[in-house]
Order: C-alpha cells, then sequence, then structure tokens
C-alpha cells in the first residue's frame, strides 16, 4: 500500500542499501559477505552467530543498513574511485571460500598421474622390445621374424602353396 501511496518510497530504501551493492560489487563479494567485513572493521571480530539472523533479517526484508555498513561501504567506494583500494586483496575476500589460488595439491596429483601414465605405456614398449630378437616392425604386434612364414620360391615361375599338414597336432602344423 506504502508503494502505492508513495511510489518513491522504494527509491529511498534502496538508496542506503544502493550503496552496499555499488561497494559489494566493486569488490567483487556478495552483499552479506560486505556487511561481514564491515562489521568486523568496524568491532575487530567476527559477526557473531547470534547477530547473523538478524542483520540478514533486517538488511534482506526491511533493506535497514547499520550504520558502520554503510560507512564501510562508501570508504570502499571511495577508495576505489581514487584507486587507493585493490579489490584483489586477499583481506577483502576473507570470508569467500572460493577466492584465491588453486590448492597445489591438485597440480602435484596431475603431474604424479601423467609421470605414472608415461612410465607405464613407455616402459610396456620398452618390455615387449627387449623380449623380441628380431623385430619384424617396431610397432605392435611385437613378433619376431622367425615367427613370420617364409615364402617359398615359386617353381617355373608359379608360387605353389605349402600343403596342408596331415592333422593338426602334427609338427608340419606349427613351423
Amino acid at each position: 500500500m506504502e508503494t502505492l501511496l508513495r511510489p518513491d518510497h522504494d527509491d529511498e530504501e534502496m538508496k542506503e542499501r544502493g550503496v552496499v551493492i555499488d561497494a559489494a560489487n566493486q569488490l567483487q563479494v556478495g552483499e552479506f559477505q560486505l556487511l561481514q567485513l564491515a562489521y568486523r572493521d568496524w568491532h575487530g571480530e567476527d559477526l557473531p552467530e547470534a547477530l547473523i539472523s538478524k542483520i540478514f533479517t533486517d538488511y534482506m526484508t526491511r533493506s535497514q543498513v547499520p550504520h558502520w555498513a554503510r560507512h564501510y561501504a562508501r570508504n570502499i567506494i571511495r577508495g576505489c574511485d581514487n584507486g587507493s583500494i585493490d579489490e584483489n586483496d586477499q583481506a577483502f575476500h576473507h570470508y569467500d571460500h572460493e577466492y584465491g589460488s588453486v590448492p597445489s595439491r591438485s597440480m602435484l596429483r596431475f603431474c604424479i598421474a601423467v609421470v605414472c601414465l608415461v612410465s607405464f605405456l613407455g616402459g610396456g614398449i620398452i618390455v615387449a622390445n627387449m623380449t623380441v630378437e628380431n623385430p619384424a616392425s617396431m610397432f605392435p604386434p611385437y613378433l619376431d621374424i622367425n615367427d613370420l612364414p617364409k615364402k617359398k620360391l615359386p617353381i617355373d615361375g608359379l608360387i605353389v602353396p605349402k600343403p596342408k599338414p596331415e592333422w593338426p597336432g602334427s609338427e608340419e602344423y606349427f613351423v
């Protein structure tokens, strides 16, 4: 009803909140995270658990911005405008758990996986080459020249097929 009687009423409420929104955008953090930073700057300690719900409710539903948050937000905007504040400073991302460099453990794990893969494949190729005396080729399958069938010399210019062995267990079958 208030909005119907005074359409600019919402603009007045959002004016104070707009300062916090602008400051949060400058630092690339969330609005409530900026409130936590402001409380820490003003009071010298983290926002107590008991006050989190009250401040969050007042800020989000009633657009009530505490005086210390307005002061902090104005200082942030002023500092960003004149270039004295680095928005990538770790102090502004104290409550941002996703901010910062990637932990070095992930890079270490990746390097270990690559080394294991290369050593496994390389070792397999080396062992396969060592087991063959006269390789027919350097690529798999690693066949020995002696394992490949011998070419018969043509008789009178014709290639004569090799006769089939009489039974599969005979010596000729394996030669």
